[in-house]
């Protein structure tokens, strides 16, 4: 399944006719859309793996757009946020912007700006989802190895040589070799500098 067939906007307006009428115009644009009245009943039904984009107005009963935008951030849900509002004005424009919201629309605002926003707000979630398989796919790669093949990886992320990487182990040359030619077969990695590479980006910093 390509991973924008898993994206939703996710439409949060307090104004129900506002909120049905995105939601339908995006429909007919080819997006899957959730609409919610509030804040609160969107973080009640928040699903972890939920992927996509946020377009919530800025005045909303309970906790604005902005304030669900920094809520979300908070919690480490990095969902690309497209703020609207019939009330714009600097200071919350910047709020928005300083929490890396896409764009800020007023209202009423045409569909080409909406939808331009919305691809801008995919295009950064797709990279987002392709980086956490990617983390995913290593994380998977790296439970393949034994205790002590992770100890040789470490070193080696140290830029340690088999000799050295043998010393503080405790273990032959040759048996470093051993462990680092079935690294490279686990991780799927063709040479030394590959697995280097993997190393580092796999050691905890």
């Amino acid at each position: 399944m390509r991973s924008e067939q898993r994206l939703t906007v996710f439409v949060i307006d307090d104004d129900a006719a506002v909120r049905d009428s995105i939601a339908l115009m995006l429909g007919l644009a080819g997006y899957r859309t959730s609409v919610f009245a509030d804040a609160e009943a969107f973080l009640a039904a928040w699903k972890e793996d939920w992927a996509g984009c946020v377009i919530a107005d800025v005045r909303l009963p309970g906790q604005s757009g902005v304030e669900l935008q920094e809520e979300l951030g908070r919690r480490g849900v990095a969902l690309p946020f497209i703020v609207i509002t019939a009330h714009g004005d600097v200071p919350t424009a910047r709020a928005a912007f300083r929490l890396q919201a896409v764009d800020f629309l007023e209202k009423p605002f045409d569909h080409q700006q909406l939808c331009a926003a919305i691809e801008t707000a995919f295009a950064l979630e797709e990279r987002r989802i392709e980086r956490q398989d990617s983390r995913r796919a290593d994380a998977e790669k790296l439970g393949r190895l034994t205790a002590r093949e992770r100890e040789v990886l470490e070193h080696a992320a140290r830029g340690l040589h088999a000799k050295e990487i043998a010393a503080a182990l405790g273990i032959s040359p040759r048996t470093v070799e051993v462990h680092k030619t079935r690294i490279m077969e686990k991780l799927n990695v063709r040479n030394v500098a590959e697995l280097v590479r993997f190393a580092i980006a796999a050691t905890p910093r």
